[in-house]
């Protein structure tokens, strides 16, 4: 078993110290309110208003569900924060960083609920119910080493990064797909910050280092897997194609493998080499499965569109 440095972190600060300042430098200010349409709201009945009714909402089924879970897993930031400044410190670099991570996520809820609220997008007391609920249930990534926390997150942000771009293009507003947008570039920058650390960490651990992308990759789950209802909206997700097997192969676990050239290394040792092929092994699973799971959304497609013409689904299919 690979043993990682008991000095990485202080190894790594440098690193973190770099990036720190080339995130700053690049990252670009910007305001929740000026990405809600506050002229579309109104009060609800409490305030002699009207309160939420479904017919309101000019989102589609998959929309809200989309930007309902996407917003919930914001919501738990609480959580992320402790997460990571358990693993990383509070100190130097590194808490500055995690500080500076916790305050730019915090700006993604605030502008999400703002918009939802405001447009009646979806059902305001549900969100809330099911805010208070997940949150009061937090979240715990187990037992993972601040290495396994800097691979796994180097995945996670760009994960978001794309399942909020894509959720952005299917609610048929703009002004929601520029919010969206707008947030996937603060993910993006996440992530190119978290995956430079990773690149770090490989030159002065790399059998540690790649272990822990392996298991990371192996066991991948994106943090609101254990909200209520994730996996009946993952699905809704999934079909729609905001976010699948196919994307998570294509667009963010392989983009990140090959930018640590994690396939060409030469200088594994015999830990670092088990890993790998863990991991490749996984990955021909995953490919397989991403293929299988595009042909039976394209078959339920194809089917759907025949009842919908009058035409045979298996004059269709063929």
């Amino acid at each position: 078993m690979s043993t990682t440095p008991t000095n990485l972190l202080e190894d790594l600060e440098p690193v973190v110290a770099d990036n720190l300042d080339r995130h700053l430098s690049m990252a670009q200010e910007w305001h929740p309110h000026d990405y809600v349409p506050w002229s579309q709201g109104r009060d609800f009945a409490f305030l002699g208003g009207e309160d939420w009714r479904p017919e309101q909402s000019q989102l589609s089924e998959t929309a809200k569900a989309a930007m309902f879970t996407n917003l919930l897993t914001e919501d738990n930031l609480p959580s992320y924060h402790r997460e990571i400044a358990t693993r990383f410190g509070r100190d130097g670099a590194w808490g500055t960083w995690v500080g500076r991570w916790t305050a730019e996520e915090n700006r993604h809820g605030i502008a999400m609920r703002d918009y939802l609220v405001v447009t009646r997008g979806v059902d305001p007391v549900e969100l809330e119910r099911a805010r208070m609920d997940y949150m009061s249930s937090g979240y715990e990534s187990g037992d993972k080493t601040a290495l396994e926390a800097v691979a796994y997150v180097s995945f996670q942000e760009l994960a978001t990064r794309v399942s909020h771009r894509n959720t952005g293009k299917v609610t048929g507003d703009p002004i929601a797909d520029r919010l969206l947008a707008r947030i996937s570039k603060d993910e993006n920058l996440h992530m190119i910050f978290y995956r430079n650390i990773v690149s770090a960490a490989l030159e002065i651990a790399p059998d540690a280092t790649m272990r822990a992308i392996a298991d990371e990759v192996i066991g991948f789950e994106m943090p609101g897997a254990t909200m209520a209802g994730f996996r009946r909206n993952s699905m809704i997700i999934a079909k729609a194609g905001i976010y699948d097997l196919r994307l998570h192969h294509d667009e963010v676990i392989m983009p990140v493998l090959r930018h640590w050239d994690v396939f060409d290394r030469s200088d594994l040792g015999p830990d670092g080499e088990r890993a790998r092929e863990d991991l490749c092994t996984f990955l021909e699973a995953l490919d397989t499965q991403a293929t299988r799971f595009v042909d039976r959304r394209e078959e339920s497609r194809a089917r759907a569109a025949a009842r919908d013409d009058g035409t045979r689904p298996d004059i269709v299919a063929s």
